[in-house]
C-alpha cells in the first residue's frame, strides 16, 4: 500500500472545513480534503486498474485487475472537487452524480457506487 501523504487529522479537518463552508472553502483546505478522501478510496480499494481524477486536486488508481502503467487508462471517473467530495461523503449518490452529468466515466469497472461513500 502507497503511504499516505495527508494524515487523518489534518484531513479530517479540512473536510469538516468544507461541510461547514461548501463552495466557500478555501483552495488549500478542499484540496486537502479531496486528496485525503483520494488516498482513502485508493488504501480501502487498492489497484489500477481505474483512474479516479478530481482536477486539479488530485488523482488515485483503484480496483484490481488491468493494470495500467503510462497514457490514458483504460477505465477513468473524472469529477470536480465539490461533487467528489459529496460523493465521497455520502450527501450526493452515484446514480445522482452520473444522472446530473456531474461524474465523467468510461471504460469497464467505473460504476463506483459499490466503493461509494468512504466516509
Amino acid at each position: 500500500m502507497a503511504r499516505r501523504r495527508v494524515s487523518d487529522q489534518e484531513g479530517a479537518a479540512a473536510l469538516d472545513q468544507w461541510r461547514r463552508l461548501g463552495r466557500e472553502t478555501p483552495r488549500a483546505p478542499l484540496f486537502t480534503a479531496v486528496r485525503w478522501t483520494l488516498e482513502e478510496i485508493g488504501a480501502l480499494h487498492p489497484g489500477r486498474a481505474v483512474e479516479v481524477r478530481v482536477p486539479p486536486a488530485g488523482a488515485v488508481q483503484i480496483l484490481t485487475g488491468t493494470s495500467h502503467r503510462r497514457g490514458t487508462p483504460p477505465a477513468v471517473v473524472e469529477t470536480d472537487p465539490h461533487t467528489w467530495l459529496q460523493l465521497a461523503t455520502g450527501v450526493l449518490t452515484w446514480d445522482e452524480a452520473v444522472t446530473a452529468n456531474a461524474v465523467a466515466a468510461s471504460g469497464e469497472r467505473t460504476d463506483l457506487s459499490a466503493h461509494l461513500p468512504l466516509l
